[in-house]
């Protein structure tokens, strides 16, 4: 996606490097930025790494004042557009995002799987790009300029397809905060080219384990190595095992999960509930504490809910039978899903347990009714715009040919946007849809896209693709004094 962006390529990689991420070049000088940061990282323990625009306090103020005002210069046009229903077919093929097809039909595949053991001491090749958090079991694209990560990802290729995306935040004072986790990511589909001596690389990883990283070190050649700890996932055993007599656990016949779509949901989903409490609570009875206690550490029953507050910003948009069964599985699948700032995703991440994962990412959804801007926080949409193109669900990480990742979150509906620049076709994410660059109405922050429809019988004929990056989750305003967190 580069056509109309061109247009502005000082404006946009410039802004690039304070953070604001909507360099859609086709050049490659946003990836020669986020990969030098790369090679700038040494991990020790997390410590905050400085990469921001400059280490003089003054210099970097007066530089956000000037991209401010650039931005309010160019503006853009009012989206007009006004959707007030929501999509009630979609006709558009929601596999057809999923091949990341503006990658080439030229990858080859690679075939097998690397597990480490849990626990483990690995030496692995590093890396880090800004705002990638690479959640396991999300697949994302790259597109690699750097001739330094390619030389890492050529040799990762001819050995067992594994290395280590690192986890960065961007701190509000404009540093780049580095941990000392991560997630492994393996190479599933790649395609090296080389042109008069310079070579890229385009390719899809998935990512794997969580690590901890020991100790790092930097090779003769460049390429930053790491002595990593696979973490382990943590189980939560049933608390309501050590009372249940013998005799009834040959009888005990858990309910079936729910059906997650479908008319019959509200009515299923009731008689579901009652016959898990009702047996959670004779259960209960030989125990000490009273069953809603068990119910708030219940894998199956926090799945459940999470799954109701879903359908709530779906609506149907998505068939959540087709989500992972596997609670630890479930949980990465959620915070992949859901637009959070880094820090909370980071936070989800650190957490070595399921059951604690899924009991945080309920009570983030609960948070998450009002979607806003990151900059000035303009309210641009509520929890119930939400909805799903992809098989992959209402979000998913995309690459430009510049290289920049964006994960990108789907609206039928947003406000208090602006156009800037002409639709375009080329490079898009959503075959069959034109891309037309967003900015909030209020600061000319970079917000996503708007896609609409090339052809009459796609439907819907228009939708709101906004970067995480972009995005605040909050309540509404009236909400605030009524909210307790829970954990």
């Amino acid at each position: 996606m580069d056509d109309s962006e061109e247009d502005n390529s000082d404006f946009h990689s410039a802004d690039e490097s304070l953070g604001h991420g909507e360099a859609q070049s086709g050049d490659s000088d946003a990836e020669d930025e986020a990969e030098d940061s790369e090679d700038e990282v040494e991990v020790n323990g997390g410590e905050a790494q400085n990469n921001g625009a400059g280490s003089d306090d003054q210099d970097s103020d007066d530089e956000d004042g000037f991209m401010y005002h650039v931005r309010m210069q160019i503006a853009g046009r009012v989206d007009v557009d006004t959707v007030t229903a929501r999509p009630t077919m979609i006709t558009y093929d929601p596999s057809l995002p999923t091949t990341h097809a503006y990658l080439g039909d030229d990858l080859e595949d690679h075939s097998g799987r690397t597990v480490l053991d849990d626990d483990s001491f690995v030496s692995i090749p590093l890396m880090q790009m800004h705002g990638v958090i690479l959640t396991p079991g999300q697949t994302v694209p790259f597109h690699i300029f750097n001739q330094r990560s390619i030389a890492m990802l050529r040799s990762v290729i001819a050995n067992d397809r594994t290395f280590g995306m690192l986890y960065d935040c961007k701190l509000s004072s404009g540093e780049v905060f580095v941990t000392n986790m991560g997630t492994t990511a393996e190479i599933i589909s790649s395609k090296d080219e080389d042109e008069a001596g310079i070579g890229t690389m385009r390719l899809k990883a998935i990512g794997r384990q969580r690590f901890k990283v020991i100790e790092s070190h930097r090779q003769l050649d460049g390429i930053l190595m790491g002595k990593v700890l696979i973490l382990e996932e943590k189980e939560v055993t049933d608390p309501l095992e050590g009372v249940r007599l013998k005799s009834y656990r040959a009888r005990r016949v858990p309910p079936s999960s729910p059906r997650t779509s479908g008319t019959g949901f509200v009515e299923d989903a009731a008689t579901w509930r009652r016959k898990r409490r009702k047996m959670q609570f004779h259960e209960a009875a030989l125990s000490s504490l009273p069953s809603f206690v068990y119910e708030m550490y219940d894998s199956a029953m926090l799945m459940f809910h999470i799954k109701c507050e879903l359908r709530s910003w779906y609506e149907g948009s998505m068939r959540l039978d087709a989500v992972p069964a596997n609670a630890v599985d479930f949980s990465y699948w959620v915070a992949s899903k859901m637009p959070l700032e880094d820090k909370q995703r980071i936070g989800l991440l650190q957490v070595d347990s399921a059951v604690q994962r899924l009991r945080a990412e309920l009570n983030l959804l609960k948070q998450c009714t009002v979607l806003r801007c990151k900059n000035c926080r303009t309210h641009i949409g509520n929890k119930s715009d939400v909805f799903s193109m992809s098989l992959d669900g209402p979000m998913a990480a995309y690459v430009n040919p510049g290289g920049y990742v964006h994960e990108t979150l789907t609206l039928y509906k947003a406000q208090n946007l602006n156009l800037l620049g002409r639709p375009s076709t080329e490079n898009s994410w959503f075959p069959g849809f034109a891309w037309t660059i967003l900015q909030c109405r209020s600061c000319a922050h970079h917000m996503g896209w708007k896609f609409t429809a090339v052809k009459k019988k796609y439907k819907p004929q228009k939708f709101w693709g906004l970067t995480r990056s972009a995005l605040q989750s909050s309540l509404q305003d009236n909400e605030m004094e009524h909210f307790v967190l829970q954990m």
